[in-house]
C-alpha cells in the first residue's frame, strides 16, 4: 500500500505558507492584556470605525463563537464558529469551518490569538491560517495588515491605558 505522506517538517512549512499573522510587544503585564483580550473584546476586535457584538460566546474548547462585525455605513458580517481551544491566560484559536450548531461551512480560516510575558510587558500574537493559497491571498488583499495591526494598537491602547487608571 503506497501512500503519500508528509513529513512534520514540509507540513508545518506547508501551514507557515498558508499563514499570516502581526505581533506587538503591550506594556502591561500578561494577566491584564488577557483580560482586556476576553472581557474587553468588543472594544477592539475590529478596526475603527468597525465595531464588534459579541451574540454567543462559551470560552473553551468546543464552545461557540458568534459574533457581528457592524460598519459605519450599516455593513452587517456575521460570523458563527467555534473555539478549537482555549488555555485561559495564554491563547485561544477559533474557526469558521464549522458552526456553532456543527454545520459544516465554506471555511476561510482559523484564527490564533496568543500572549506571552516578554520582559516587563507582554508579547501579543494573532494569526490567521488558511485552508488554501487563494483563501490567504484573499486575506491579505482585504486589508490583514493594516486591519490586524489596527486591532493589535487598539487592544495595546486599552491594556497601556488601565495600566496608567488602575
Amino acid at each position: 500500500m503506497d501512500q503519500e505522506t508528509t513529513a512534520p517538517d514540509d507540513a508545518g512549512k506547508e501551514a507557515e505558507a498558508l499563514e499570516l499573522s502581526v505581533t506587538r510587544f503591550i506594556a502591561a503585564p500578561p494577566e491584564r492584556v488577557w483580560h482586556v483580550l476576553i472581557e474587553r473584546q468588543e472594544e477592539w476586535w475590529c478596526p475603527r470605525p468597525w465595531r464588534m457584538r459579541i451574540d454567543e460566546r462559551e470560552c473553551r474548547a468546543g464552545g461557540r463563537c458568534r459574533t457581528t462585525m457592524l460598519g459605519p455605513e450599516g455593513e452587517v458580517i456575521a460570523q458563527d464558529g467555534l473555539f478549537l481551544a482555549f488555555e485561559e491566560g495564554r491563547m485561544f484559536a477559533t474557526t469558521d469551518a464549522i458552526s456553532g450548531d456543527l454545520r459544516p461551512a465554506r471555511p476561510f480560516m482559523i484564527g490564533i490569538w496568543e500572549i506571552a510575558p516578554e520582559g516587563e510587558g507582554t508579547r501579543y500574537t494573532g494569526r490567521a491560517r488558511h485552508w488554501n493559497a487563494e483563501d490567504k491571498r484573499a486575506h491579505e488583499e482585504m486589508g490583514f495588515t493594516q486591519g490586524w495591526n489596527a486591532v493589535a494598537e487598539q487592544l495595546a491602547a486599552l491594556c497601556e491605558e488601565a495600566g496608567e487608571n488602575g
